[in-house]
């Protein structure tokens, strides 16, 4: 472990691979780095303080850069255990950005160092999955008085939040980049279809054609997990608690049913719901011998895995990310220890639709800079304008160009008067 007054991380040695990814992840992320360029001349973010407890991946270090480019001074740590890039953690480091991250945190070191963030006193918060924002609530009270706002990038975190808002404990603005269209609908789509079966490939070398693959909640991470699956050859059972969202998985050509009756001719089991508990012992008695589980989403707590170990006569390290568990008769296999399998056993997205989702953080905090005397403590979405501006910066990025609306026919969709 290499550690100094404003870093600990796993190897200072792995900075120069870190810049390189880095470097990779830049020349895919187009549209944010015309967010960095205006940011780097207008300086929306001087003098502020940033404190973000999001994965430390080499799209994140992009983001950083942003944030300091717009005048930000900036603490980082990771939001989970296993998803840190030790290069990228370095390369930050090296940078003089304050970092306290590396793969693999015990959760006391996962804590002490949301505290280290903490103990920076942000003004500004951004967060993945609501443990940063959690922390200060229940625990450091006294710091909001700092705070200007907050921004939060997945669904569990804007679950929680609504929660917290609901209870009347949530004591500053927060804006659920989540609910951005130009993230939910490409970054959990597509980028969770994509990693989440990347990261089971790179624990497993199974192969998905011929499968039968069970997901676990039909979300907008849920449908992308289900569409990449159903392209790669395999046979789909979604499964369901919503029944808007189940009858959404059977119009799309998917068998639905109850997990008792999926998770025992499951090949691949998959949970991307944001619950507690969806997988458990009954399931277990009920899988097929050499079935494998994985969760893709934020927490470890989707599949029971204290449960599943108490039931193993041996556990075993099979493969890098893949745990075998030995039941007598059957043997059960595990994904990156039931914890997000995207980024504990692969890289996460891919560059290109987290450039969209890191618009929206950036963007979102030069709106709270901007609007921070107006804003209530409660959980907010970016104005349409904005979210409308990230997909033209994507598109010009790619060369796309698109159509726009003439006067006429804009006065005509503001006109009720016009119509047989």
């Amino acid at each position: 472990m290499d550690a100094g007054d404003n870093h600990e991380v796993a190897d200072l040695s792995l900075a120069d691979q870190g810049e390189l990814n880095i470097r990779w992840a830049e020349s895919h992320m187009g549209s944010l780095l015309k967010v960095r360029q205006r940011f780097a001349k207008e300086k929306p973010l001087k003098g502020r303080r940033i404190g973000m407890a999001l994965h430390v991946t080499k799209e994140t270090a992009v983001l950083v850069n942003t944030l300091v480019a717009g005048g930000a001074e900036v603490a980082i740590t990771g939001c989970n255990p296993l998803s840190t890039q030790d290069d990228v953690a370095a390369a930050l480091a090296k940078q003089g950005v304050k970092i306290w991250s590396y793969k693999g945190e015990t959760t006391k070191d996962y804590y002490r160092y949301i505290n280290n963030i903490i103990a920076f006193k942000p003004e500004i918060t951004i967060d993945d999955g609501c443990d940063l924002v959690s922390e200060i609530h229940k625990n450091h009270k006294h710091l909001i008085t700092y705070i200007i706002g907050g921004c939060e990038e997945t669904t569990t975190g804007i679950i929680r939040l609504k929660a917290m808002e609901k209870d009347h404990a949530l004591h500053y603005p927060v804006i659920a980049v989540n609910d951005n269209r130009t993230k939910h609908l490409f970054d959990n789509y597509y980028g969770t279809g994509q990693s989440t079966l990347d990261g089971i490939i790179r624990a497993t070398n199974i192969l998905f054609a011929g499968k039968t693959v069970v997901i676990a909640g039909y979300g907008d991470c849920g449908k992308g997990v289900a569409n990449r699956s159903c392209g790669m050859g395999s046979n789909v059972i979604v499964t369901e608690v919503d029944p808007v969202r189940a009858l959404r998985a059977k119009m799309d050509g998917y068998r639905v049913m109850p997990m008792s009756e999926a998770a025992a001719i499951g090949d691949i089991i998959i949970t991307v719901t944001g619950d507690k508990h969806v997988l458990t012992k009954d399931h277990f008695r009920l899988m097929k011998d050499g079935a494998i589980m994985a969760n893709s989403g934020h927490f470890d707590i989707e599949i029971d895995v204290v449960g599943l170990k108490k039931m193993s006569k041996k556990v075993t390290d099979v493969r890098t990310g893949l745990q075998e568990f030995d039941l007598g008769k059957k043997k059960l296999y595990l994904c990156g220890e039931g914890r997000l399998v995207n980024l504990a056993c692969a890289e996460g997205h891919p560059s290109e639709v987290m450039s969209t989702s890191f618009c929206g953080q950036a963007l979102a905090c030069e709106y709270i800079v901007k609007n921070q005397d107006s804003l209530a403590d409660a959980v907010h979405r970016l104005p349409k304008e904005i979210d409308d501006e990230i997909a033209r910066l994507q598109l010009d990025s790619m060369g796309v160009e698109f159509d726009s609306l003439t006067k006429e026919q804009e006065k005509y969709l503001s006109d009720w008067k016009e119509g047989t």
